[in-house]
């Protein structure tokens, strides 16, 4: 990448965006607010990048109803309502705002500034290039050239879907050092901010830093050790706690657009973080990210992936989403706005993915999360699924405790497994399937109503063991009890009951007593 300017974006003197932090929350321009003014369908909406809503429910002329014109709908407003609203010679000053180049009556905001809430209620803002909250650069309002001539290719998203399930997915134990890789406009800074004694973010795009430092000064948080540089390069030789990453995940025929499309061919952008990624944890830490993954011909997809990891770490791989190359290429041309050019060059852009996907013999793209854990052990737990179901955000904990089951299953062998003492987890219910009117059921689910709310059959042993599971007896002791009630021999039962132990602790229905 070239040079890129960043000189015609917001300075973040800190005095100046303490009082335009205050100003917004005075006007209540806030997650909050925002969700009070317009109501849900119109905040809804807004997030899909659909405004008409969000202006209908803005027509008086209040102070926050010129803040979602100016920072949200990129409407301009007279001076004197601005001022009304914020501290506005400081914003013209530090560039938050711009006269109107068509009426210097009026101003115009020249970033996007959008209300987001932190995960103890905190009011934070991310700050990201106009039109590019939602959406990706193909939600442009101002058309193909990008917010004030900037290339599109230099475009900094704010918040997305992608970006708050990644924030939702992360451990939030406290660490000393953690590094936002591929920051963007800063959001997993921010919430890094919150429980990392040190917070490094790098990103290849420049502008991407400047926006970084803009989303944490104005949110009230720590600074950042901003760095440039592609993937692990600006922190070589570094050790972290926790490693987050939304990377340019995108597999595309090149790399026109840095906050999607790594450079990389295929999914070799992923493959390298992945594998890269255990030389930059401390013991015990985590690396967190977002994928992409080819589904290739003749390979299975688990098999392909659990290759990735690296020597001395756990992980954990959940696809959410498979699309197929036809579905796949036309959802990032959309992005692009590629389906605005004439038919001639969406159809040869088109045709370039797939021929891209053809030469690499990919029949379909996975999307969802890896998340590595370095533990040092010769026998890692290397954990690749499918769960496209719903499951209930955030995840952070429910991650944790993922990988703290599987230390504990590495180091119980089956009579060590016996001997331990369980708790069925909470929220776990059982659900009988049968005949209406059958005498017995076909067979018993167990469910899980929180985290990856997962069901699994079991018979009647494994149920009625689940259901005694309070910590007061031992497996082995509560095995040998049920064997009395249904007259089978106890040490049969103790044989052939080990798996299902393991498939109930590993799957969270059951949590070991420690202590």
């Amino acid at each position: 990448m070239g040079p890129v300017s960043t000189t015609h974006l917001p300075a973040a003197d800190p005095t100046r965006t303490a009082r335009l932090r205050d100003a917004l929350l005075t006007a209540a321009f806030t997650a909050d607010g925002l969700l009070e003014l317009l109501g849900a369908p119109a905040y809804a909406a807004l997030a899909r990048s659909e405004t008409v809503p969000a202006l209908r429910a803005t027509r008086g002329d209040g102070p926050l109803e010129t803040l979602v014109r100016l920072f949200l709908l990129q409407r301009p407003v007279a001076y004197g309502q601005a001022a009304a609203a914020l501290p506005v010679e400081d914003c013209l000053a530090d560039g938050w705002l711009v006269r109107d180049a068509r009426d210097e009556g009026q101003v115009r905001a020249s970033v996007d500034v959008r209300p987001y809430g932190g995960p103890d209620g905190e009011d934070w803002w991310i700050v990201s290039d106009l039109g590019c909250a939602v959406g990706g650069a193909g939600g442009i309002a101002q058309g193909a050239a990008g917010p004030a001539g900037v290339d599109r290719s230099e475009l900094v998203l704010g918040v997305g879907g992608a970006s708050t399930t990644l924030a939702g997915l992360t451990v939030r134990t406290p660490v000393s050092s953690a590094l936002d890789l591929g920051t963007g406009s800063g959001i997993q800074a921010l919430h890094a901010a919150q429980h990392a004694g040190r917070v490094t973010a790098t990103d290849l795009n420049p502008r991407a830093l400047h926006f970084a430092r803009l989303t944490l000064a104005l949110s009230g948080a720590p600074e950042a050790d901003l760095r440039q540089g592609s993937l692990f390069e600006p922190v070589a030789g570094e050790t972290f706690d926790l490693i987050v990453s939304n990377p340019p995940f995108v597999i595309s025929p090149g790399a026109r657009l840095t906050y999607r499309d790594g450079g990389m061919g295929g999914d070799d952008l992923c493959r390298t973080l992945v594998g890269q990624a255990a030389d930059r944890l401390n013991d015990g830490g985590y690396c967190q990210l977002l994928a992409n993954w080819q589904h290739v011909s003749g390979e299975d997809w688990r098999e392909r992936l659990a290759s990735w990891v690296p020597n001395g770490c756990d992980a954990w791989i959940v696809q959410r989403e498979v699309q197929d190359v036809a579905q796949y290429a036309e959802l990032w041309l959309r992005d692009a706005g590629d389906h605005r050019t004439t038919p001639e060059e969406y159809a040869s852009r088109y045709d370039a993915w797939l021929e891209e996907f053809e030469a690499r013999k990919t029949k379909g793209v996975g999307f969802g999360w890896i998340t590595l854990r370095k533990t040092g052990s010769d026998r890692p737990s290397v954990i690749t699924e499918e769960w496209p179901h719903p499951v209930e955000q955030p995840l952070g904990e429910t991650v944790r405790a993922h990988f703290e089951r599987q230390d504990f299953l590495r180091t119980h062998d089956d009579a060590a497994l016996l001997a331990a003492h369980y708790r069925l987890a909470d929220e776990v219910v059982q659900e009988q399937v049968g005949l209406p009117g059958a005498e017995d059921p076909e067979h018993v689910v167990l469910r899980q109503n929180r985290g990856m709310r997962r069901a699994t059959k079991v018979d009647t042993v494994g149920a009625g063991f689940a259901g005694v599971c309070d910590g007061s007896l031992s497996a082995g002791r509560i095995l040998d009890a049920i064997a009395q009630l249904i007259g089978e021999d106890p040490v049969l039962l103790r044989d052939r009951t080990p798996e299902s132990v393991r498939m109930l602790v590993g799957q969270g229905f059951i949590t070991p007593v420690t202590g």
